[in-house]
Formats: C-alpha cells, sequence, structure tokens
C-alpha cells in the first residue's frame, strides 16, 4: 500500500490511471452493494428509507471517518473538520442533485422518518456550529456530545419503526429482490461490497490529492473540495445507482444518515481523537455553506415529500455555485 502510495505521489500519469481504476472498481461494488441492501431490507421487512440512514450510511461514511481520524491524529484540523462539512455539502448539493435528475421518476420520501431526521439533522448542525463558533475549537468532550447524540437517535429510529409508524405501501418491490439467496450469501456480498467502496475510495483520495498538489493546489481548497468530494465518492455512486433503479427511499436516506454522521460521527469522533482548532475565516465559510444547501436540501424533499428533476438541477446548482463561491472566499 505505501509503496503504491509512494509511486502516485511521484508519478502524476499513475495517479490519473489509478484514479480511473479506482472510479470504475466503486461503480461495480456501489451497483452490487444497493441490490443487496434492498434485499435484506425485503427479507427482514425493514423500510429502505432505515437501511440508507443506518446500515448504508456507516459503509459509505467510512472514508471520511478514516481520512478525518487521521488528519486529526497528525495536528491537522481543517482537513479533519472540512473533509466532514465539505462531504455534507457534497452529499446534499452533487449526490442528491445527480439522483433527482437520473431518477426514472420523482423520488418519493416516508414522511415520518423525513420529518424526524430532518429535524435532527437541523439539530445537530446547529449544536456543532454553536459549539465550534464561541472559541473556534471542536473539542473532545464536545465530540462525545455528538456522539451520544448520534446514539440516541439511532435507538429513537429503532422505537419509531418498531411502534409501526414507518410502513411503507407506497414502495413496490422489485421482483429481482425477490431472489432466494441464502441470508449468509447476502450479507456476505453487501459487506464485500462495501469493504470495495471503502477500499477504491483511499485510492481516489490519495490520487487526487497528489494531482491537486503537482498542480499547487492550496491545502485549504483540498479540504473542502477535492478530499470532501473523494470521501463522498460512495455516497455519490451509491445514491445515483440507487436512483437510477427506482430505489429511491436508499438514495434519501443514504444522504440524510450521512449528512448525520459526518457531524456526529466523522467530526464527533475526529474531535475525540483530538480538540479540532479551527481560524475565523474557515468558521465563516464552512458552516453557512453548509446551513444553505443542507436548508435548501429539506425544504425540496419536504414539499410534497419528493425529489424531481427540477430540484435535483436545483441542488446541483448551489453545489456549483458553492464550489465558485469557494475559489473567491479563499484565492
Amino acid at each position: 500500500m505505501q509503496y503504491v502510495e509512494s509511486l502516485i505521489a511521484h508519478n502524476i500519469l499513475f495517479a490519473w490511471v489509478i484514479l480511473a481504476v479506482a472510479f470504475y472498481i466503486m461503480a461495480k461494488c456501489a451497483d452490487l452493494f444497493v441490490d443487496n441492501a434492498v434485499i435484506i431490507a425485503n427479507k427482514f421487512n425493514i423500510p429502505r428509507l432505515v437501511i440508507g440512514i443506518v446500515l448504508v450510511s456507516f459503509a459509505t461514511t467510512a472514508p471520511e471517518l478514516s481520512v478525518s481520524l487521521m488528519a486529526a491524529i497528525r495536528g491537522n484540523p481543517e482537513m479533519a473538520l472540512g473533509n466532514a462539512i465539505g462531504s455534507v455539502i457534497a452529499d446534499d448539493g452533487l449526490a442528491l442533485g445527480l439522483a433527482g435528475i437520473v431518477s426514472l421518476s420523482p423520488i418519493i420520501v416516508l414522511p415520518i422518518v423525513l420529518k424526524t431526521s430532518g429535524i435532527f439533522l437541523i439539530s445537530i448542525e446547529i449544536i456543532a456550529f454553536l459549539f465550534v463558533v464561541f472559541d473556534k475549537t471542536l473539542s473532545r468532550w464536545e465530540g462525545v456530545v455528538l456522539v451520544l447524540l448520534f446514539a440516541g437517535y439511532v435507538v429513537f429510529l429503532y422505537k419509531l419503526y418498531k411502534s409501526g409508524k414507518m410502513k411503507e405501501d407506497s414502495l413496490d418491490i422489485d421482483v429481482k429482490d425477490k431472489v432466494t439467496k441464502p441470508l449468509g450469501t447476502i450479507f456476505a456480498l453487501f459487506f464485500l461490497a462495501a469493504a470495495g467502496i471503502i477500499f477504491s475510495a483511499e485510492f481516489v483520495v490519495t490520487s487526487a490529492t497528489a494531482i491537486a498538489h503537482a498542480f499547487h493546489i492550496p491545502e485549504a481548497v483540498i479540504a473542502l473540495t477535492l478530499v470532501a468530494l473523494g470521501t463522498s465518492i460512495p455516497e455519490i455512486v451509491t445514491c445515483v445507482t440507487a436512483a437510477r433503479k427506482n430505489e429511491g427511499a436508499i438514495a434519501v436516506g443514504n444522504i440524510i444518515g450521512a449528512d448525520i454522521l459526518n457531524i456526529c460521527w466523522v467530526a464527533g469522533a475526529s474531535a475525540i481523537a483530538n480538540d479540532l482548532t479551527l481560524g475565523q475565516k474557515e468558521i465563516a465559510f464552512m458552516y453557512p455553506s453548509m446551513f444553505i444547501i443542507v436548508g435548501a436540501m429539506l425544504l425540496m424533499l419536504w414539499h410534497k415529500y419528493r425529489l424531481t428533476k427540477t430540484k435535483g438541477w436545483i441542488l446541483l446548482g448551489l453545489y456549483a455555485a458553492y464550489l465558485g463561491s469557494f475559489f473567491v472566499f479563499y484565492i
């Protein structure tokens, strides 16, 4: 692994080749990943949105967690927190925007889960912002609070499901999801695909970062754009793949779950590893950008509980505007 990373760092042509191969592997793994997530949901009669929020999101946010933890341990808080916040922005603007555009029909969202998850997402965004804005630091105990809030949310979601308030009568089960594979095989394929996504994501980040360094792109730009985009690729690919398979609930659930995990789990765990201290400039840009794009995403989903192509284009436009304003702000 270290030998390959060394080659990537010193050979830009090799970095481009690895980047292309990693993208291909990730796309194939994401396809297998979504198929088996749907089968698991059907076998256990679990709503697809819950599968997306909890099970799928844990796997697809693993790259963010590994990169942010490593950055925190190495004393690079801008990379650690910038990756987490930047991934939220990429997930909502790019991933969900593309999902709305490529979906064969409007993506229908389960109202009860969207309401609870949406309120929780807004709440933890505000809490995380308040933790940082006064002393410019996300401390270890604040990281513990964020992790505990997520644990409480998962318990609440489980109780909500057990109460019978999360039925999915409006969602059809595709015939291919009724395959009679052994349960062990289904879970093996699910976790194998997840491992493939995570493994290939590491090479995407390594290659993309090496390419960025070759062109002398500033570290702050890498953290909030390239690294965040690289670590968000599993969510993006999985979200788009799910939408194309007409499994929009998994697409939406994956993104909402990834948002919550990025703030509570990725940023929280990174802060536990090492206090994350940021400059005023980073705080003034990161958090307002996140509030705008996440707020727009939730408002669009709450409107008639569906994501249409038009809304997808709006989200994609907001992400493009974010990238443009980023370079104006920093360069």
